[in-house]
């Protein structure tokens, strides 16, 4: 795993138990370097929740974005 996984993965570990207080999860899914997306798989209510665009966007790739600066983008898959 590379380091910018372990960080992707590290700040995913911080977020988890806000998602998982509403039934939710997220998994790490993979990080293409040369695009700079991170796809992630959401879980359990998170899946089919009405929020889940903002909460992809304002929360979770804020938050990666704050700590990785190659990312540029979150995508659920």
């Amino acid at each position: 795993m590379s380091s910018v996984e372990q960080q992707i993965e590290e700040v995913l570990r911080q977020i988890r138990p806000a998602l998982q207080s509403d039934g939710g999860g997220i998994e790490f899914v993979k990080f293409d370097p040369e695009t700079g997306v991170v796809h992630v798989r959401m879980q359990g209510t998170c899946v089919d929740c009405p929020m889940l665009q903002i909460t992809l966007k304002s929360g979770i790739e804020t938050a990666l974005k704050e700590v990785v600066s190659e990312i540029k983008e979150v995508v659920a898959v």
